[in-house]
């Protein structure tokens, strides 16, 4: 009987075919990067994965802990759309959380992505799919992809997609239990809204020394419930970077409104 990690290898030389198998617009298998399909993933620890019964029993996927307390589950709930805007610290740091958790995720036409910020935060690599180019239609490569990853990344390039595409593809995630995200563009209906704007830098007084943070101020929306806002900061400490909660305004030179 096949292992989770060694199942879960299946799972996406799968997806892999599929996509492969989109007419006339998509993208080869040559097209996804997947660090954990390597020699090393089959001496990962079978805890991690998230095929493994305690994890495939989670309802929600792990956030920056300041942010679980603004969300209404403590997490991003399992077979829910995610609209994500502004900081691309808030997606480094969804993807963070998620892999560093075991988990895993895909990142789908999001090539300016700093991978290297999210490293810093604590991703694991190992467990995040690259699909920079996915083609004329990334719609369909999320659709393949959310059968078998946990959170899916989804860059829309500026494109406003129908709200029967959308349903088809929001039932696919309901129906596996992952999770979402949609940023650069509009999604006709989601579950939750994250916007994340910088209000200044860390680091910096009177414009010298060099930047250690930021501030972000959140606001999170969910679909009935009233709007939630904190400041949040994120700051480099001993090598990693932290997310705390801000009591306090931005040390330094604030960002231009």
């Amino acid at each position: 009987m096949a292992g989770p990690v060694e199942s879960k290898a299946d799972t996406i030389e799968q997806l892999r075919r599929r996509m492969a198998e989109i007419p006339a617009r998509s993208v080869g298998p040559s097209r996804l990067s997947l660090a954990a399909l390597s020699h090393e993933q089959h001496s990962a620890d079978p805890q991690q994965s998230p095929t493994a019964p305690a994890a495939s029993a989670l309802r929600t996927l792990a956030v920056p802990g300041p942010l679980a307390e603004l969300l209404p589950h403590g997490g991003l709930a399992r077979g829910s759309t995610v609209h994500v805007s502004g900081a691309a610290a808030l997606r480094a740091g969804l993807i963070a959380s998620v892999t560093g958790s075991g988990g895993w995720a895909a990142l789908i036409g999001s090539p300016r992505l700093g991978l290297l910020a999210a490293a810093e935060m604590g991703a694991d690599l190992r467990r995040c799919a690259l699909i920079p180019e996915p083609g004329q239609d990334p719609v369909a490569v999320a659709a393949v992809v959310v059968d078998g990853i946990d959170l899916v990344l989804l860059s829309l390039g500026g494109a406003d997609i129908p709200p029967s595409r959308a349903r088809s593809v929001d039932a696919r995630v309901r129906r596996n239990g992952a999770v979402l995200i949609v940023t650069d563009g509009r999604w006709p209906s989601v579950d939750l809204r994250l916007d994340a704007r910088v209000l200044g830098y860390r680091g910096l007084d009177a414009g010298r020394g060099r930047i250690t943070g930021i501030d972000l101020a959140f606001e999170v929306n969910a679909r009935g419930q009233r709007p939630r806002r904190a400041t949040i900061a994120v700051a480099g400490r001993s090598g990693q970077v932290e997310w705390t909660t801000s009591h306090s305004g931005p040390v330094g030179l604030r960002a231009a409104q």
